[in-house]
């Protein structure tokens, strides 16, 4: 009786095997993945912040139909380093690129700038080129910033075509002297070429990275539209800035038309769309209230950004998150998103379907910035820490000379213009996250700056040698 029942049993389970091995299997949604990321863009200049000068009706849209992040930042307060961290899901400080390409090494300024990798390194995996991996058409659309230099040309090194993209339009801002009325920022032309990039690949998963150039200086736009935001209330005021406005429009309604090109195409449920932008904005030409500063600072005003994600089926309408959220976060995000198998080894991000599909929360405690060089719109070199409520910054100019005040301590809850420093009120507070931050950058091997055997406090804000000045 025994012997039959073992028998029974292992012939049923030789015919459950042969069943099970004729059915189809299980496959991950192929979702498309459409990329927005404007150039400079403030955290108060979409509509969805409660803003009402700006208009950005289809960025507010893809806000109003998946999540938007309150407490969004880049990984660094200029361009470049951001958009390596997207690339890769690395911080910049790991990747030693901290500054902008190829930045500016100030040689008589107080402190030393460490010298950074001249381009997004070749050996990194990036983005476009895990997804090409798992079946996908790539294509990159507009600013890359990530080459040595700005000459691009097919099928050189260090170029997008080079970093996993199959279909490359590269693109610069413009001169000062370019003429406004011919789609000098490119936002038509960049549009342009990912509205048939997704016609033509509609069919297959696609990746599509598009990178805006608006509102990056100079700032040029048609003058009918321009005239249009002069004409609105409260154009006079420091938040609010007519060409700025222009700008936005015309991208704007280029996302619009991408979002209709995917509707067209029967294309909205199967993909996954996302806006943020590389760092805060231009406080001289826009005033980044509330926030402190701007574009090239730590404050909040050159790091928090808009971010909003779009996911039919996946993230249900309406959502609103206060999580840490970084740059780092889309690489884990998009590979997770995608069912694409990736190495975790030194990646820095966190990846958000948790909070995307509702499920809980990212592990991450804290987030850290590390920008050791000057910039001619910038404060001087420094480094922070959030931690839930509290940002702490640190000055290097006043840590490495052990002067000054090296540290402010911000409750960003109470204080989000930080402009109440606690580090004399909570100097145990203070004391603890600025440990933190430096075992963070002993952790990951940052560039630290060094006190400049050369220093010219007459010379000290010149951005290059004197040769290079002449």
């Amino acid at each position: 009786m025994r012997f039959h029942l073992i028998w029974f049993a292992s012939l049923a389970a030789i015919l459950f095997a042969g069943f099970s091995a004729c059915q189809p299997e299980e496959k991950t949604q192929q979702w498309n993945i459409l990329f927005i990321l404007a150039d400079d863009l403030g955290w108060n200049q979409v509509g969805y912040h409660g803003v009402d000068f700006y208009e950005t009706g289809n960025i507010d849209q893809i806000a109003s139909q998946g999540i938007y992040f309150t407490n969004a930042y880049a990984s660094d307060p200029v361009c470049s380093p951001t958009r390596a961290g997207i690339m890769t899901g690395k911080h910049p400080a790991r990747l030693h690129l901290t500054d902008y390409i190829p930045g500016s090494p100030y040689p008589y300024a107080r402190l030393s700038t460490p010298r950074q990798v001249a381009a997004l390194p070749l050996e990194e995996v990036t983005i476009a080129e895990k997804l090409k991996e798992g079946g996908y058409i790539t294509g990159h659309f507009g600013k890359w910033h990530l080459s040595p230099d700005k000459n691009y040309k097919p099928g050189r090194p260090f170029d997008p075509g080079s970093q996993g993209f199959d279909v490359v339009l590269t693109t610069v801002k413009p001169e000062p002297d370019a003429d406004p009325e011919k789609d000098a920022h490119h936002t038509i032309e960049i549009t342009d070429h990912a509205l048939d990039f997704i016609e033509k690949y509609k069919d297959k998963p696609f990746f599509c990275y598009v990178a805006y150039h608006a509102v990056h200086r100079p700032l040029h736009e048609h003058a009918d539209l321009i005239a249009k935001y002069k004409n609105k209330p409260g154009s006079d005021l420091p938040v609010n800035n007519p060409i700025m406005g222009a700008m936005i429009e015309r991208m704007d309604t280029g996302i619009g038309q991408l979002i209709q090109k995917l509707a067209d195409l029967g294309l909205t449920d199967k993909t996954m769309v996302i806006f943020y932008s590389d760092n805060g904005g231009f406080e001289q030409l826009q005033d980044q209230a509330p926030l402190r500063g701007g574009k090239a600072m730590v404050f909040e005003g050159g790091i928090r950004v808009p971010l909003a994600i779009k996911w039919p089926g996946v993230i249900s309408a309406g959502r609103r998150s206060e999580a840490l959220v970084t740059s780092e976060d889309f690489f884990p995000t998009i590979m997770e998103a995608t069912g694409i198998t990736y190495s975790k080894e030194n990646l820095d991000g966190y990846s958000l379907l948790p909070i995307l599909k509702g499920t809980g929360m990212i592990a991450r405690t804290a987030l850290f910035f590390h920008y050791p060089h000057y910039h001619h719109l910038g404060y001087k070199p420094s480094g922070a820490i959030r931690q839930g409520d509290y940002k702490l910054i640190e000055w290097f100019e006043q840590t490495l000379t052990n002067t000054g005040t090296q540290v402010n301590l911000y409750n960003l809850e109470d204080d989000i213009g930080e402009e109440h420093d606690l580090a004399g009120q909570m100097p145990e507070k203070a004391a603890e996250m600025r440990k933190e931050l430096h075992d963070w950058q002993d952790r990951l091997k940052v560039q630290k700056m060094t006190v400049n055997p050369n220093y010219d406090p007459a010379k000290a804000n010149w951005r290059f040698k004197d040769s290079e000045n002449e």
